[in-house]
């Protein structure tokens, strides 16, 4: 059964704001609450917006009297304390809370490919993947008691046409039409799974209401299997230049910029090969339609359309420098 109403925590970032507007298509009433400061992504028409600090519990309680919702999805709980007040403000305002971990929390390295819903959670190198991972935890335990009936769903990079799937964003755009030379770590044939928001969102909304998906988790991501050198040379197509790259380990950028390191050994450095069976056994009708060639083409043209997006960060252009000369 599909769910009727929604409360999203969050509803104006990359992934969520697609599957508000998913759900809004599939004829969901949805509520969305934030604080209302984010204004890149619009809200459409007929959905609720309540305005709030969802960490402030009071301030939730208060807004939230009264209410309650078929699903609730929160894209904006991170650590095992806001884990546990979001299980407090929603366990019994909801027959199904949605929580977005990350694909950050496989094993990494992972020990085996492809990767499932069954593989292991530890990753030494993030904090944030390290928190979700904590969070899953309580949540499953907590659902286990039955204070709250849990599904988990775990994304991959995904991106809408606001964010640069580089390390440094519009930085590396700019210095790839400024003729000067970008890095990718290894030798930038590591496979990686790059999935448009709005793919994600056509996976994600039939999950809601579902039965069969409540004490379950879920991968969600495209099957098309990218490169970083591939990702880089599409992005620099979408510019209308060629790049020119420069191969550097991971251990000698991570040693030069050690801000990167949890993006790289926690994440980006690693083969990025997921099972997305269980996904399609539930929504056999998904097949992912973006390809990040498309993609790379929205996401410059989203830029160049107003000057005042195309903000170059002085730093990362510094460190590009380094790890190039």
């Amino acid at each position: 059964m599909t769910a009727k109403s929604l409360l999203v925590v969050g509803g104006t970032g990359q992934i969520s704001a697609a599957c508000v507007r998913e759900a809004v298509r599939q004829g969901i009433a949805v509520t969305v609450v934030n604080r209302g400061s984010t204004h890149l992504r619009s809200l459409p028409d007929g959905v609720e917006q309540l305005r709030a600090d969802v960490l402030d519990e009071t301030a939730m309680t208060s807004l939230l009297d009264g209410r309650r919702f078929d699903s609730v999805a929160d894209f904006l709980t991170f650590t095992p304390d806001q884990a546990a007040v979001a299980i407090r403000l929603y366990g019994r305002r909801t027959d199904q809370y949605v929580f977005i971990s990350s694909a950050s929390a496989y094993q990494k390295p992972p020990s085996r490919l492809p990767i499932s819903e069954a593989s292991a959670l530890f990753n030494p190198f993030s904090q944030y993947a390290r928190d979700k991972i904590a969070c899953e935890r309580l949540l499953r335990d907590e659902h286990a008691r039955g204070r709250i009936r849990v599904s988990v769903v775990r994304p991959s990079h995904t991106y809408d046409r606001t964010h640069v799937p580089l390390l440094g964003g519009w930085t590396v755009i700019d210095r790839i039409r400024r003729g000067r030379p970008i890095v990718l770590h290894g030798d930038g044939t590591s496979p990686w799974a790059m999935t448009h928001s709005d793919d994600f969102a056509r996976a994600f909304v039939p999950l809601l209401g579902c039965e069969a998906a409540i004490g379950e988790a879920f991968n969600i991501m495209s099957p098309e299997l990218l490169t970083w050198n591939t990702i880089a040379i599409d992005l620099a197509d979408a510019a209308g230049v060629e790049p020119h790259i420069v191969h550097r380990t991971t251990h000698e950028i991570v040693e030069l910029v050690p801000e990167w390191d949890a993006d790289l050994r926690g994440d980006r450095s690693n083969a990025a090969v997921f099972d997305t069976t269980k996904i399609r056994t539930l929504v056999p009708s998904w097949e992912p339609c973006i390809p990040f060639a498309e993609g790379a083409r929205q996401i410059v043209h989203w830029f160049d359309a107003d000057a005042s997006r195309r903000v170059v960060d002085h730093q990362v252009d510094a460190r590009y420098e380094l790890l190039t000369a």
